[in-house]
């Protein structure tokens, strides 16, 4: 596999993922990073699938973790995020034509997961968005064992709009020509850690982890997107209201929530969780978006509840 760039701040004294570029069967290319054990025989190996704006690098720290308990990690950048392939001429916004073009991210990611031997059984952790797609996934028959989920987008915080106005809006600007253009209100200027002001920021309550994402953002812009398009939230909306429609997988799942969520919609993981015949939920307290880069008390208490999650299913 062609090998791909993989950045990291000065100073850091983690060793990096190994990265690579993948192509999907509609000529996008992607780019993947592989996190090894060192040391120990491996147990198990995890799909992580990052949220709308993410790129591997952000989720190295925890990569680590991981594979210091002895699973290998493969994550991935998205279509139109991180540094695989833009869909539109303009970079910042993040965008997608139809949302199972996800799917066939996954397709070339699971194929590279058999190429580099990521250690069986697989296991699945998604944050956010990578939620949906890992869902969606799932009903596609994912070879994973078990899947823990970081705030899902099982559905998307109206924020006072009414899911069918939101519905009409980005289908009139698709017919007008403006489909791919940032909707307000969703961080339409840059990186969300650039425009954001630590005090009121709906992510984490870390300042450290704020920092870090803070610096990676403003060294690493190629790897950032703005707002989500008109299209981008469209197709969201569709696909969240496809797949709560149907049953849940038969598959071990743990799930977690902040009790400081406005990004996505809590009251759709609540639902997905109460329908799930083997689904924990971890409603933590003083939590916003995400708790893999949250305070170290909830870092940890969600990384033993993942470990615990694939330890099971081994």
């Amino acid at each position: 596999m062609e090998q791909a760039p993989f950045h990291q701040l000065p100073g850091d004294p983690l060793a990096p993922g190994s990265a690579f570029w993948v192509k999907t069967e509609d000529d996008m290319r992607l780019r993947l990073a592989l996190w090894r054990c060192d040391g120990i025989d491996p147990v198990g190996g995890v799909l992580l699938f990052p949220g709308r704006t993410e790129y591997v690098e952000k989720y190295a720290p925890f990569a680590r973790k991981l594979t210091d308990a002895g699973y290998e990690v493969l994550a991935i950048d998205w279509r139109g995020q991180g540094l695989s392939d833009r869909l539109i001429d303009d970079p910042r916004p993040g965008h997608i034509r139809e949302f199972r073009d996800y799917q066939r991210d996954v397709i070339e990611m699971v194929v590279a997961a058999s190429q580099v031997d990521l250690p069986k059984p697989w296991h699945l952790l998604a944050h956010s968005m990578g939620g949906c797609i890992g869902l969606a996934a799932l009903f596609d028959e994912l070879p994973v064992s078990s899947a823990v989920f970081s705030a899902p987008m099982w559905g998307i915080e109206p924020h006072g709009i009414p899911r069918p106005v939101a519905l009409a809006v980005t289908s009139l600007a698709k017919r007008l020509g403006f489909g791919e253009r940032p909707t307000p209100g969703t961080g339409a200027k840059g990186a969300y850690f650039l425009d954001e002001a630590f005090s009121s920021n709906l992510l984490t309550h870390d300042l450290g982890e704020w920092t870090r994402l803070l610096h990676e953002s403003a060294a690493w812009s190629d790897l950032t997107i703005g707002g989500a398009s008109f299209q981008w939230l469209g197709e969201a909306l569709r696909e969240c209201a496809r797949l709560s429609a149907l049953p849940s997988p038969d598959l071990p799942v743990t799930v977690s929530l902040g009790d400081g969520e406005k990004i996505v919609s809590a009251q759709a993981i609540r639902d997905r969780a109460g329908r799930w015949d083997d689904a924990r939920l971890l409603e933590f307290e003083d939590c916003r978006h995400e708790v893999i880069m949250e305070t170290p008390d909830l870092r940890e208490r969600f990384l033993e509840a993942a470990l615990q999650q694939f330890d099971v299913a081994r």
